[in-house]
């Protein structure tokens, strides 16, 4: 089983990407609102060296959502694809990002996942 753990910054596309999740029988998702360090430390002066990743990010881009799932090695790169087709690509800036994490002990989910 892996965590797999989505940071998504393009907010817009969540609801979409969880129709897709359930289509695909991909459930139990878990979405927290979530900010990034460069947002939460946008006003601390003694931090200017933020201002260039500034430029680099959507300036109003203020929130994102991080989704959780706990899933058999062999749904992740269908997760995978469903993301990066509904946002564009995970490679294109100010998007997102997401990975996993191996779990080693899990109780409370359906094992024929």
């Amino acid at each position: 089983m892996k965590l797999l753990i989505i940071v998504l910054n393009k907010i817009e596309c969540l609801d979409k990407i969880l129709t897709k999740f359930g289509k695909n029988n991909l459930p139990g998702a878990t979405i927290l609102d979530s900010r990034g360090m460069a947002q939460s430390l946008e006003g601390h002066d003694e931090l200017r060296f933020l201002g260039s990743l500034r430029l680099l990010m959507n300036p109003a881009h203020k929130e994102n959502k991080t989704i959780f799932m706990v899933l058999p090695e062999e749904k992740i790169p269908l997760v995978s694809k469903i993301v990066n087709e509904v946002t564009g690509g995970l490679e294109k800036p100010d998007t997102g990002i997401l990975f996993t994490v191996p779990v080693d002990h899990v109780e409370g989910v359906e094992q024929h996942l």
